[in-house]
């Protein structure tokens, strides 16, 4: 299933293409994200497999992946995506999410969580949304919990980084009911001049 194209005020998130492999390894040069030890971003030796691994996922239909761009110069920011979707069970996980460094810290990451979330519970009728994130990556737990998910607890050795480390991931989620609330408090965070 092709990802759709969700359009914010200043952001767009638009299907992952093949052809991005350029534009992704100059976002992650931004900051040279690759060598980050939590995640996993595409570097120019990796960038191939990583864009083919996610299109994959796409076929199977168990991944939406997405480019982050800035809709007014269509510049390239970074990725994110939706997996481990479960149709039956109307859940889905967001992740795989990378912002280029001097692009950290502004609306982006605000503004992307909002359309995905949005899209996730008001499109497809989402009962449960998760996030995970790597257990050391305090920035990262913050800006989740700044969402209004709810930590549910420490997933032990849930994956294994490609520097060999054995990732305890921290999980979140954010649940139907609790919808509502949450995009008001996203809506009002756009609107305000910290998310400029």
């Amino acid at each position: 299933m092709q990802s759709p194209t969700l359009e914010g005020k200043r952001i767009r998130l638009r299907p992952l293409l093949a052809s991005d492999e350029n534009a992704l390894i100059d976002a992650a040069s931004d900051g040279e994200l690759w060598n980050l030890t939590f995640t996993v971003v595409p570097s120019a030796e990796t960038a191939g497999d990583y864009i083919r691994k996610a299109l994959d996922g796409q076929a199977a239909g168990t991944v939406m992946p997405f480019v982050t761009e800035i809709k007014e110069t269509g510049l390239v920011v970074g990725a994110t995506r939706f997996w481990k979707i479960d149709r039956q069970n109307r859940k889905l996980e967001i992740g795989s999410t990378w912002i280029r460094a001097s692009w950290q810290k502004t609306f982006v990451n605000t503004e992307a969580k909002y359309l995905l979330l949005r899209y996730a519970f008001d499109t497809l009728a989402c009962v449960r949304v998760q996030l995970t994130t790597d257990e050391i990556n305090e920035a990262s737990r913050r800006a989740i919990l700044r969402l209004g998910a709810k930590q549910e607890g420490i997933v032990r050795h849930e994956r294994i980084m490609p520097d060999g480390r054995k990732r305890n991931s921290v999980r979140f989620s954010i649940i139907d009911d609790e919808w509502p609330g949450v995009r008001e408090r996203l809506e009002r965070r756009l609107c305000t001049p910290l998310d400029q």
